[in-house]
């Protein structure tokens, strides 16, 4: 691999002549690539270890005749998939392997494997395997070199349905194609292609009761999806949303027990997307949470308990609903604390939802509510006992007028009252671009609020989710800039607050949020003091081009066709390398070299040019990681840089 960035490890472009005393620099990860980035003192690893030492954990799957679950947390470096035989055992570690195991699902009839993905240093080519628990041995299920994705068993656990997407990071102009295989997973040589689908917006494929037909998504943008029904037999499969004059949004589509119908999310008619109940016969379609003005997330359908649980997102914070599936009616709620939930499954043969739950003050636990007893169980601890949560900051809900008078919102976590004067401030901006800010956990980053006295604040730029579908609209195509005045608004906002230092914001954000960094850096270079951006896009049109060929098409109706001459030039026009001159603030960029989403290269041509026009710049990049660090070495580090440069650049 030819580039200069890769070979540099060259002295610091600023600080790199600061000495501390105090202790001796942190012997970073050999996987890391280093430049410009000054020796961390080794005290600081202690003050933040703490903070670092948080173990989620996520609900997986029930077991399908004892009441115990998969879960997922971190197991040493990485997130593996673990066995949690009741509530408050000590979870026992059923994969170990070096790089993270996202996801794990019981065989659903007796439950004597499980099924789990993993790919390899972040490339994000996920491979199927099935692990026998008595004797651990594990089985490859799906192809090598493939991406696969969408699991689902048969209500008979006799197979599995998933797709592939080939993957060639050498021939970018590849074509997208998603490959639909059946499969028996005690027999892998049983595989079985059933189709083969033009593009890389298949998804959500799941059976019927009976194991005859299939119903998956064709998701065409944040915006519109169609659904389609296959014959497992023939693999012949037609579209069962009808056309529409306006874009309608499906999600998470599966079959009614006796097959007549589908349950699906749906914006069909409504800013928000709603529980709905959609006939096969050409009936019309039936909301099942219009009451409530806001996006349902997700939910699942018990045909044992005859009970659908749903949740919505309201203000970012998520509620947990039923609803009767014989009367299509909703029934009453539990009283939970506010967060953001995940995970639901039901418990078979049972009257119990499982469910993972994050807040300001709770790493991210399970529970389990029993709607016959009316019973919340809590299964897990993830909290770090050196530190008590429940002195963490509760985020507040605020809102400000952009330029075109549009309010936008976003969570402040302002310092504790021991800090007085006005605070320095770090503008935490998510990716996606349609992702949210959520009054969740923020992890690590509560370092920076008590122990540091800075400001958090998450804002949620047009062009997020949760507010309706007219708002996730406003920053395509040639409206990608709106995004980053709304930005510009809250740099207004923050001047005006008198507990806040405007003259000392530092911006960052990852993947979208780390183009919104780098051209927040452009835009607003004058107004901040520094400048963080991780695995963010630098050049859309390079981006386009690079990015994997699964994901290009989908991406290219977010942010415009870079092959149509006038988006080409409008896209070149407000990347942030075409205008790095304008950079004249501190910044640190960070990469994963195995990213196929955001490819290494975005990252690498901004930071080369910064050097040569001696803009003061930190660079890490990870030879092991992808799209974000996810081995514990990795990311401690990252944080460790990051606090360091915010002393430098932000605190001073």
């Amino acid at each position: 691999m030819k580039t200069n960035v890769l070979a540099l490890v060259a002295a610091a472009a600023f600080g790199a002549c600061i000495v501390h005393a105090q202790s001796e620099p942190i012997v970073a990860p050999a996987s890391l690539i280093i430049d410009g980035v000054p020796p961390i003192p080794g005290d600081l690893a202690a003050q933040l270890a703490p903070y670092g030492d948080f173990r989620p954990h996520a609900m997986l799957s029930w077991h399908p005749t004892r009441r115990e679950m998969l879960v997922r947390r971190r197991l040493n470096a990485t997130n593996q998939v673990h066995l949690l035989a009741q509530p408050g055992a000590t979870p026992v570690a059923l994969t170990d392997f070096p790089d993270a195991v996202p996801f794990g699902l019981f065989e659903p009839a007796r439950g004597d494997y499980f099924l789990f993905s993993r790919a390899e240093s972040g490339n994000e080519v996920f491979r199927i395997f099935r692990e026998d628990i008595a004797s651990k041995t594990v089985t490859p299920i799906s192809p090598e070199g493939e991406r696969a994705s969408s699991l689902a068993f048969s209500r008979k656990a006799d197979r599995i349905v998933y797709s592939t997407q080939p993957v060639d990071r050498n021939n970018p102009d590849r074509s997208a194609r998603t490959i639909v295989h059946v499969a028996n997973p005690l027999k892998p040589a049983t595989d079985r292609v059933i189709a083969r689908l033009d593009g890389g917006g298949w998804s959500g494929f799941r059976f019927s009761e009976d194991g005859r037909r299939l119903v998956f998504i064709e998701y065409m943008s944040a915006t519109q999806s169609h659904i389609w029904v296959m014959d497992v037999a023939t693999g012949k499969k037609r579209r069962v949303t009808p056309v529409s004059k306006e874009p309608v949004y499906y999600a998470e589509t599966r079959f009614s027990k006796d097959g007549k119908a589908l349950f699906t999310i749906s914006d069909r008619g409504s800013e928000f997307r709603r529980l709905a109940y959609l006939p096969l016969d050409g009936g019309a379609e039936k909301v099942l949470s219009g009451q409530h003005h806001y996006d349902v997330d997700d939910y699942d359908i018990s045909f044992d308990a005859n009970r659908l649980a749903f949740i919505t997102n309201e203000n970012g914070s998520d509620v947990l609903r039923f609803v009767d599936t014989t009367t299509l009616k909703e029934m009453s709620r539990p009283p939970l604390m506010q967060g953001v939930i995940g995970g639901l499954q039901w418990r078979p043969k049972s009257s119990e939802v499982a469910f993972h739950m994050s807040a300001a003050r709770s790493a991210g636990d399970v529970f389990s509510y029993n709607l016959a007893t009316n019973e919340l169980t809590r299964w897990t601890n993830g909290n770090n006992p050196q530190l008590n949560t429940s002195e963490f900051v509760e985020p507040r809900l605020i809102k400000w007028r952009s330029f075109d008078e549009r309010e936008i919102t976003g969570f402040q976590y302002q310092p504790p009252a021991k800090f007085t004067g006005k605070r320095p401030v770090i503008v935490n901006i998510h990716g996606g671009p349609e992702a949210q800010a959520r009054p969740g956990f923020i992890g690590r980053n509560n370092y920076f609020v008590s122990e540091l006295g800075v400001a958090m604040i998450y804002p949620n730029v047009r062009g997020s989710e949760g507010f309706g579908k007219t708002f996730l609209k406003l920053d395509n195509g040639m409206n990608r800039e709106d995004s980053v005045k709304d930005i510009g608004a809250l740099l207004d906002w923050i001047a005006q607050q008198p507990d806040l230092d405007a003259s000392r914001v530092m911006i960052t954000g990852g993947s979208y949020g780390g183009y919104m960094t780098f051209a927040s850096s452009v835009h607003f270079a004058d107004r901040i003091a520094s400048s963080v951006s991780v695995v963010g896009i630098s050049n859309f049109v390079t981006f386009l081009e690079r990015t994997e060929s699964y994901r290009r098409d989908l991406r290219r109706v977010e942010y415009g066709d870079e092959r149509d001459p006038a988006m080409r030039a409008f896209l070149e026009s407000i990347s942030p390398l075409k205008s790095v001159d304008k950079i004249t603030k501190p910044l640190f960029v960070v990469a994963g070299l195995n990213d196929p989403r955001v490819p290494y290269t975005e990252a690498e041509q901004i930071v080369a040019t910064l050097k040569k026009q001696g803009t003061p710049v930190w660079f890490l990049m990870a030879r092991d990681e992808g799209h974000g660090f996810a081995k514990k070495p990795n990311a401690d580090y990252q944080f460790y840089a990051t606090v360091e440069f915010a002393k430098q650049t932000l605190l001073k």
